[in-house]
């Protein structure tokens, strides 16, 4: 991507390098709590790293979820800085292109904070560390990255490149979207009246899905606006959805059948197909779609 003299956002919080703590708790998923692009993609490294597949049946409807802390030192790194730069780069464009967005629609746009973060961090929605992923709590009205996660992407799921780097936050960004427009809360109502977890997990999949959408929508405007994506862009970010679906990261983890009511994120094809919707149409209405449709059809 093309970002060479773009505004960095007011919006950002860098607490690199605060205090940290092992195996923290975090609440997931309902009642205010996170939402992460990297649940299951934590239960799968976990699984490579130690053969415990336990974490791999978590999901965002659980209560709490305990991952070991990981180390992340980034404090006074030039690696990590850039990154941070393009972070806040990301996050600028995003305030740009929602704030239009809600404008045209007669609605004011509430910019969310984003928090960067190496170890472990508290949040309105509890403590998380370094291995729980980027997250949104809506708790706070605040999204979480450690940096570090971009290196993940690239070493262990093969994801790489500045536009599925900027997916990551757009996505959690998207959740905010969710969040401010109510259809966060009224998904969430209905998952603490469902009456199993393969029920709530289907309403999850359209959590994450919408959040996709929402990335691909800002990634149209970006590009429209400042041309700003390099040839391979969009192909590398559509991968890393490719990378990131439930159905892949069970196949990566071992899995000998893929368990689909364990789904919370949706399948490599849901999230490529609702991502490169967004990116190729900017059409904000064609997200109601995937509130409605058949599961058939997502």
């Amino acid at each position: 991507m093309r970002l060479d003299g773009r505004r960095t956002s007011s919006n950002v919080e860098d607490r690199r390098g605060g205090s940290s703590g092992s195996g923290m708790r975090m609440s997931t998923g309902k009642k205010g709590g996170c939402l992460s692009i990297i649940l299951l993609i934590v239960g799968a490294l976990w699984y490579f790293k130690t053969g415990d597949a336990s974490l791999l049946s978590s999901n965002l409807g659980g209560d709490t979820q305990v991952i070991e802390q990981t180390s992340s030192k980034t404090t006074g790194n030039k690696q990590s800085d850039e990154l941070a730069t393009f972070a806040s780069r990301i996050l600028a464009s995003t305030e740009d292109v929602w704030t239009s967005i809600f404008q045209q629609n007669g609605m004011q746009y509430k910019q969310p904070k984003m928090v960067i973060f190496s170890d472990a961090v508290n949040t309105g929605c509890g403590s998380a560390t370094s291995s729980t992923g980027p997250f949104y709590c809506s708790a706070d009205e605040k999204l979480y990255l450690d940096l570090t996660f971009f290196q993940t992407m690239k070493s262990q799921l093969g994801a790489d490149g500045d536009l599925a780097y900027a997916y990551v936050i757009a996505h959690e960004v998207g959740h905010h979207i969710e969040y401010l427009t109510g259809v966060l809360s009224k998904l969430h109502r209905q998952m603490d009246q469902c009456r199993t977890e393969a029920e709530a997990n289907k309403i999850s999949v359209r959590i994450e899905l919408l959040a996709d959408f929402y990335a691909g929508i800002w990634g149209y405007y970006e590009n429209k606006t400042f041309k700003s994506f390099e040839d391979g862009d969009i192909e590398k970010a559509i991968k890393c959805a490719h990378q990131i679906g439930d159905d892949y990261l069970q196949k990566s983890a071992g899995y000998k059948r893929i368990n689909a009511e364990a789904f919370t994120h949706g399948t490599s094809a849901q999230r490529m197909k609702w991502l490169k919707l967004g990116l190729t149409t900017g059409d904000i209405s064609k997200g109601n779609t995937i509130l409605t449709c058949s599961e058939s059809e997502l």
